[in-house]
């Protein structure tokens, strides 16, 4: 099976960390046979006219790859600019988060921009063929838009062969970082809002200064393969953002036994569900402290490997390959569908998804 992959995100040697949760994904659907073919548009190097690139770019790979399906792996201008076109092939549109959710913190400019981003995600979800998203409480931003036929719930997977418990005090002193601190790590520096970072800041400086002194770390620019010594040198991972889809940096860290203190966002209650050592808190400063406090308290790391077999890249791969199955089967007689066989399909909400 060929497939078309089309993304804004990916790792480049000037942004290691763009788009890594693609690359993995990318990589998955390779390890059990697919042949994948990357389209990148560098939103952040070219600006709008990676975009206007893809009009041509799309449907002269399609002639000459003749893929079986096109996934879009994120939403926005590019997925409806993509799924509005017709290319005779079934279009999957994946969406993370902030390309259903918009972009409610950020400046009045970035606002509109997300707004009109999320427009377009709804535009492109009406004209997919499938729905992929990671969370399942992002259906309700879909509420109205689609049937709950065409939609999946599939987190992004990671890597359990590089994402697995290593020698913490092995790490620490590989990162130059004091064995007698307790260390906490924050997976994002570059000052964007939705992630509060003054929440995290401020609930480090309110920890109890009995016991090892905390110290707050940023995970930003970090090449891919060293995240794994980031996650296993740290004590916990702390994270505060106000949205968030299926975060990535939680799976990781459970892979590699470090515990999780986070705001109840995103699907992280179900990641974090029954294992001991991990906790949910209030968005307040002093309550995220307390939690950061017990993990310092109980110095253990968590045992919940079985747990994460699921979201291995290689079985989030097969999830997706039997979707593209599916809705390569049902591509031609779904096009000619009325509008009133479409308006009797239920519609999208968390209950009767699959």
């Amino acid at each position: 099976m060929r497939i078309l992959a089309v993304t804004n995100m990916y790792p480049s040697a000037a942004f290691p960390g763009q788009g890594v949760f693609v690359h993995e994904q990318v990589k998955g659907l390779r390890s059990i046979g697919l042949d994948v073919r990357v389209l990148f548009a560098d939103r952040r190097r070219d600006g709008p006219m990676a975009y206007h690139r893809l009009n041509r770019e799309v449907p002269s790979t399609v002639a000459e790859f003749e893929p079986d399906a096109i996934h879009v792996m994120y939403g926005g201008v590019m997925a409806e600019q993509i799924a509005r076109r017709q290319h005779f092939r079934p279009v999957v549109v994946t969406f993370h988060g902030s390309d259903l959710l918009g972009e409610n913190l950020s400046g009045w400019a970035r606002r509109i921009i997300s707004r009109y981003g999320v427009y377009c995600s709804r535009s492109a979800a009406r004209a997919a063929e499938g729905v992929v998203i990671v969370a399942r409480h992002l259906a309700g931003a879909l509420t109205g838009e689609v049937t709950a036929q065409k939609v999946r719930v599939i987190p992004c997977g990671i890597d359990l062969e590089r994402f697995k418990p290593m020698d913490p005090p092995a790490c620490k002193q590989r990162l130059g970082w004091s064995p007698q601190s307790f260390h906490v790590l924050f997976a994002s520096s570059n000052g964007d809002p939705v992630k509060r970072p003054w929440l995290a800041e401020a609930a480090v400086a309110q920890m109890s200064r009995s016991g090892r002194p905390p110290e707050l770390h940023y995970l930003s620019s970090i090449p891919n393969e060293q995240v794994p010594v980031w996650l296993n040198a740290s004590d916990a991972l702390l994270l505060t953002s106000m949205h968030e889809g299926s975060p990535t940096v939680v799976k990781e860290a459970l892979a590699c036994g470090l515990p999780v203190v986070s705001v109840d966002v995103g699907d992280v209650a179900e990641r974090i569900e029954g294992i001991e050592g991990c906790h949910l808190a209030s968005p307040e400063p002093a309550e995220l402290a307390g939690k950061l406090c017990l993990v310092r308290v109980r110095k253990k790391r968590l045992d919940c490997g079985t747990r994460l077999e699921e979201l291995s890249i290689v079985s989030v791969a097969q999830k997706l390959k039997r979707f593209y199955e599916e809705i390569t089967c049902q591509h031609r007689a779904t096009r000619f569908l009325t509008p009133s066989d479409r308006s009797g399909m239920p519609a999208v909400s968390p209950a009767n998804l699959n």
